[in-house]
């Protein structure tokens, strides 16, 4: 009987962006994201609404230039996660399940990601 594989540690952390992914609030897209240091998990993030806010899957997108407005995107809350909590991004690996939006993509490299 042959064993289960185990899987790579990049296999390992995009498989929490994935989980991640699935808490995501906006129905257009569910992204997920994982911040990692050194096998570490540092943050996590998911497309959604800001804290206290209603959420698409409730009240529906908000829309402007084809983009939704009402959520954050998942590498933002993740960098958003860290901030609140002191952890420091710098040389920091980012596992997301979808391509980041130019936005995302200039915040994790201002990060140190």
């Amino acid at each position: 009987m042959a064993k289960n594989k185990r899987p790579s540690w990049d296999e390992y952390f995009l498989k929490l962006a994935m989980l991640a992914s699935e808490r995501a609030t906006c129905p257009r897209m569910h992204c997920g994201c994982v911040l990692v240091k050194d096998r570490f998990v540092l943050a996590t993030g998911y497309n959604g609404s800001l804290p206290g806010q209603p959420h698409c899957e409730d009240v529906g997108c908000l829309i402007v230039d084809n983009h939704c407005v009402r959520t954050n995107h998942a590498e933002m809350n993740a960098l958003i996660q860290a901030a609140r909590h002191g952890v420091n991004t710098s040389g920091a690996t980012a596992y997301i399940t979808n391509m980041s939006c130019t936005t995302c993509a200039k915040a994790l490299i201002a990060a140190g990601i």
